[in-house]
């Protein structure tokens, strides 16, 4: 199972128990920091940032509710605590619920449900709270603007190919301005003229047939936080030339109404199509264009970015098993190197598509290959056939598929041979025939 989870703070004293948990802890594929002590890890809790605390509640130095609830007195931003237990700490750990912690297991326990309750965390904290955008070059670049802009009342030009998340990015650069301001998003491309300006401006009881009471436009729904105008590039001129004044003086007319109203908005605007050329093409006023765009953000599509494709299906696999109520399936290597290695050309939108139609028609735990592509291997190319003979490239794909099995499974042998489908023996063997060495090809130590 591939390491992609948040980091866990294990803090244990006894060596056989953390040996113990470290090891599943690892099998499953969680990154995390062992602590033997309360002191080291009240160290770490104060500079680190983790997705979850398992701690004992007897240690050598403090006990695990004294460290708790001296962090706590610290009025820190404290992960989920789950606490180990003994009989007699029972009504200890029980205090503790009652005090904030998220939850206690009592020993001796079964490691596969501490496992659970640890996934259920995970994954709760995972669909909570702006996510990562990326962990590409690009992406890290824009997030680090994104911290740069939320200090200003800057307006933002989003631009990239449908589907790569530009309203993704809008509501992150949000967040970071206060995530209690109103977040209004509006398609400028789904709606007619005529209902475009009611939708941005608002209309007076009566204005036209139907307006049956006063309603409030965008503009005004979004006073004091941000307002979203996606494909703005598709907004007919007309309606062009009413923006630019809302914008110039801060304020709107309802449609039907004389009273102008202020509005304090942060703009933001996105689209999918290059406005320098609507812009030359006279489709674009030109003066709108240089008001919107003083700060461009363009997302490059999935296909330029395939650093990203793995860490946001985790992202969205984690997200679905909290609206489902289950634990996050796990992609099999298969699928991780099926989805590294597509195209996307609908971009990060067909991924999310993609994982929710795999969750709906996947059985047990992972989500193999087929259910993610309903469509045959991809067939060899020229270059490929002319490389070698056929028994050449097979061996080549089946080592390079078996040497990222093991990078992923850390160089475990049972955790690869099982996300594999394949006895441990066999694994073996496999290694041996197409030359898999460690040393050579991994820096995790086998078991």
């Amino acid at each position: 199972m591939p390491q992609f989870l948040p980091k866990i703070c294990l803090i244990e004293d006894d060596e056989i128990m953390g040996e113990s948990l470290a090891d599943r802890l690892n099998l499953e594929g969680f990154s995390f920091d062992w602590h033997r002590n309360g002191s080291e890890a009240r160290d770490a809790l104060r500079s680190q940032a983790y997705a979850l605390v398992i701690s004992d509640i007897r240690l050598p130095d403090i006990t695990g509710d004294a460290l708790y609830e001296e962090l706590r007195a610290e009025h820190l931003s404290l992960p989920p605590f789950i606490f180990i237990t003994g009989h007699g700490d029972i009504d200890t750990a029980v205090r503790l619920l009652k005090a904030g912690a998220h939850d206690y297991i009592t020993k001796p326990f079964d490691l596969d449900e501490l496992i659970d309750k640890i996934n259920a965390v995970v994954a709760q904290s995972s669909s909570q709270g702006p996510a990562a955008l990326g962990q590409s070059p690009a992406m890290r670049h824009i997030e680090a603007m994104l911290h740069r802009l939320a200090a200003s009342d800057t307006s933002v030009l989003i631009t990239g190919e449908s589907g790569v998340g530009k309203e993704r990015v809008a509501q992150a650069l949000h967040q970071l301005t206060g995530v209690t301001k109103p977040f209004i998003a509006v398609n400028c491309g789904a709606l007619t003229e005529s209902l475009l300006e009611a939708e941005l401006f608002g209309y007076e009881k009566g204005a036209f047939t139907g307006a049956l009471r006063t309603k409030k436009g965008v503009f005004e729904q979004a006073s004091g936080g941000t307002l979203f105008l996606d494909e703005i590039g598709d907004m007919p001129l007309s309606m062009q030339v009413k923006l630019l004044r809302a914008l110039q003086e801060r304020c709107i007319v309802r449609v039907g109404g004389e009273t102008p109203i202020p509005v304090d908005i942060r703009l933001m605007c996105a689209t999918h199509q290059v406005l320098q050329e609507r812009v030359q093409s006279g489709d674009f006023r030109e003066d709108l264009y240089y008001r919107i765009n003083v700060v461009e953000l363009r997302i490059p599509p999935l296909r330029e970015r395939p650093d990203d494709v793995l860490p946001l299906a985790r992202q969205f696999l984690a997200t679905i098993a909290v609206t489902n109520k289950k634990l996050p399936l796990i992609l099999t290597p298969a699928a991780e190197h099926a989805l590294k290695n597509y195209r996307w050309p609908g971009n990060v939108r067909e991924l999310k598509n993609a994982l929710e139609r795999a969750s709906l028609m996947s059985d047990g735990r992972t989500i193999s290959h087929d259910k993610l592509f309903d469509r045959p291997a991809p067939q060899l190319t020229e270059q490929q056939v002319e490389a070698g003979s056929l028994r050449d490239y097979l061996s080549e794909c089946e080592r390079d598929f078996i040497v990222h099995a093991l990078d992923n499974c850390q160089w475990q042998i049972a955790c690869c041979a099982d996300s594999l489908g394949i006895s441990r023996k066999n694994l073996w063997e496999k290694m041996r025939k197409l030359g898999i060495d460690k040393d050579a090809d991994g820096s995790k130590p086998a078991p």
